[in-house]
């Protein structure tokens, strides 16, 4: 998987992966345009539309719903370091479903991969790449 960020405003920015383009934006009372969401908020949406797309794949594959699920996400800024904690995901089945079957599609939310990606700390390297400085 690969996305290419690139600044399009002040504090936006121009997110790209295969034909797809989202952007990135901070609050106008945080210097933004909010012409987009937040990279936290960009985390919190991937975390919750991965268990909506494996709790519909769970309801699908059961003849249950092929569609109406929602998903709500919530968690809490922490400090030391700055990040985010507490995640919190609701997901509301458009269906009556048995004691069995909920338990079934939590069980199938555990295997989003993002959840997992953040069950498990990634290792995370970080490159710089500037050109040469003068007189270098």
């Amino acid at each position: 998987m690969h996305v290419h960020v690139s600044q399009s405003g002040s504090v936006s920015f121009a997110i790209h992966t295969r034909t797809h383009t989202i952007v990135s934006d901070q609050p106008v009372d945080n210097g933004g345009d909010d012409a987009g969401m937040t990279p936290p908020e960009l985390l919190l949406a991937s975390l919750g539309s991965c268990a909506a797309y494996y709790a519909l794949q769970y309801l699908r594959a059961r003849g249950l719903a092929s569609s109406g699920v929602e998903v709500s996400v919530t968690a809490e800024k922490l400090k030391q370091p700055a990040r985010l904690g507490n995640f919190h995901i609701d997901v509301v089945s458009p269906v009556p479903l048995t004691s069995d079957q909920e338990q079934g599609l939590v069980r199938s939310v555990h295997q989003c991969l993002v959840h997992n990606t953040l069950l498990s700390a990634p290792h995370v390297e970080i490159a710089l790449i500037a050109p040469a400085a003068v007189g270098a």
